[in-house]
């Protein structure tokens, strides 16, 4: 059994309609998205669960708290880097991420993957998506100016779809 260390391994595409199963999306659907694995800031991507809600539910002869899990949370937001021509001015045949993304309120959906294979290979089915979600668009925020030109598109996930595979099929 190998361990494989998770550096160029997430794959992240974005869909700017609803596959026809968002719990179980087609390679077809995935490769026909736009491909952002290389135009995010790796140090601050946040795609994931993090803690469900609690709810309270002890019966009276219970000691301590015998909390209940509740409903799934998740985070999710990125860095997007602006790109531009050499002649000045944004590149706009390659900004489509940008495009999608920079609307507050979008309806997009992401698809992240984290295996064996670099970020750049091609969705095949049977791959493991670590989460895919129906999310909503923040306001894109200006950084601290230092770097590359680039914006942090904060999140909010309506619905999430924790390791599920992309199906077979066209």
């Amino acid at each position: 059994m190998a361990r494989v260390l998770a550096d160029g391994k997430t794959k992240f595409t974005i869909l700017t309609t609803a596959p026809a199963n968002p719990a179980a999306p087609t390679a077809t659907e995935l490769n026909a998205g736009i491909d952002l694995s290389c135009d995010i800031l790796s140090s601050d991507f946040t795609w994931g669960a993090t803690d469900s809600d609690r709810v309270a539910e002890k019966a009276l002869c219970d000691e301590g708290n015998a909390n209940a899990i509740g409903a799934s949370n998740y985070a999710a937001g990125l860095t997007l880097w602006r790109k531009f021509l050499t002649a000045g001015g944004f590149d706009d045949a390659n900004e489509t991420g940008w495009a999608a993304l920079k609307e507050k309120g979008a309806t997009l959906y992401g698809y992240a993957r984290q295996m064996d294979k670099e970020a750049t290979a091609v969705w095949a089915a049977a791959d493991e998506i670590y989460l895919g979600a129906e999310f909503i668009t923040d306001t894109p925020q200006r950084t601290d100016g230092s770097g590359f030109i680039k914006y942090r598109v904060g999140a909010e996930v309506q619905r999430g779809f924790p390791f599920i595979e992309v199906a077979a099929g066209a």
